[in-house]
Parts: C-alpha cells; sequence; structure tokens
C-alpha cells in the first residue's frame, strides 16, 4: 500500500506576496544596475547580438511565457508553486523595467526615476496589504522586510548618484529629440 505524501498547501495570498516580493526586487535590483551601467560607475556587461542590445524586457518575456506555460500545464502546488510564484515576480519585473519600451521603441530609462518611484511605492504598499497582522508577523516576514528596504535604500542612493550625471550626459540630445518630435 502507498503512503501519499501530503503536499502543503501554500494560499493565494502567500504566493501573491512572494510574486510581489520578487517582483519589487528584480524591478529596483535591475533600474540600479541601467542606472549604474549609463553613469559608468560599473561596466556595460549589456547582452548584444550581432550588435542589437537584447534588453532584458526579453528575459521577462520568456520567463513570462515559461512560467504561465508551467503553472497551466503542471499545476505547481507547495514549494513548487512558491519557487513559480518568485520566477513570474522576476519575470514581471525585468518586463516592466522596461515598460516605455512597450510603447515607445528606444525609451529612456534615467527620465523615468518618478514614474519608478510611483511605481515602488505602490509595490511596498501591496506588499505591506498582504503581510500578515503584526501578532503573526514572523521572523522570516522581518527578514524579507529588511532585504526590501536595504535594496530601495540603495536604489535611492543610486538614482541620487547617477541622476545629475545622466541627465548632463542624454539630457540635451533627448531634449532635441523631444523637440523635433513635437507637432
Amino acid at each position: 500500500m502507498s503512503m501519499d505524501h501530503a503536499v502543503p498547501h501554500v494560499s493565494p495570498h502567500k504566493l501573491a506576496r512572494l510574486a510581489l516580493f520578487s517582483f519589487v526586487l528584480t524591478f529596483v535590483v535591475s533600474r540600479g544596475f541601467v542606472l549604474l551601467i549609463m553613469a559608468h560607475r560599473i561596466p556595460n556587461f549589456y547582452f548584444f547580438l550581432k550588435g542589437t542590445h537584447v534588453h532584458h524586457l526579453n528575459y521577462g518575456i520568456f520567463l513570462l511565457a515559461a512560467v504561465g506555460g508551467y503553472g497551466v500545464l503542471r499545476r505547481p502546488v507547495g514549494r513548487t508553486a512558491s519557487l513559480a510564484a518568485l520566477v513570474y515576480g522576476v519575470a514581471m519585473g525585468l518586463t516592466f523595467d522596461e515598460f516605455g519600451m512597450w510603447l515607445h521603441l528606444g525609451g529612456s530609462y534615467w527620465q523615468r526615476t518618478s514614474v519608478d518611484a510611483v511605481i515602488i511605492v505602490a509595490a511596498l504598499l501591496g506588499l505591506f496589504a498582504y503581510l500578515r497582522s503584526l501578532e503573526r508577523f514572523e521572523a522570516r516576514h522581518r527578514v524579507a522586510s529588511v532585504v526590501l528596504l536595504l535594496v530601495l535604500a540603495g536604489f535611492g542612493w543610486v538614482v541620487l548618484s547617477t541622476g545629475d550625471r545622466i541627465g548632463e550626459a542624454y539630457g540635451p540630445r533627448l531634449r532635441e529629440l523631444e523637440e523635433s518630435s513635437s507637432p
């Protein structure tokens, strides 16, 4: 007689929290790397294929397709569902980080800083909306919150330390392009 191993149920709220957490983390980290590369603070390690820059939104799209297909065809449960939620958040972060390119091919990174901040704040509010009540706030929730706050603080530093340099380097050309495309 075979014994069925009980797979622990993972609530949709927990999966949403995992996806939201990895979304915010990925969004902030990828945006930080872009700003550091554009400010020439770190080397350009973008991936180019025959001279074409392969943007990270493409990685996100492929990950979304993979995790979506896996979710539909395999219907993960337990830890596998949790891992799928984390990968989904990473894919969404990579894709939405370059949301401007969905609308305008070749959109710039640095001039969307205020929009980025709004998205990060909205995501944080969403994260806190999913957190358990303070009585049930466990050590792992504190760890995730501290990691997220440290990443956001690092992102704030990156934005403040690179914003002027990026604006000086790319601002005149972007203003020229904006004026030439105005009616």
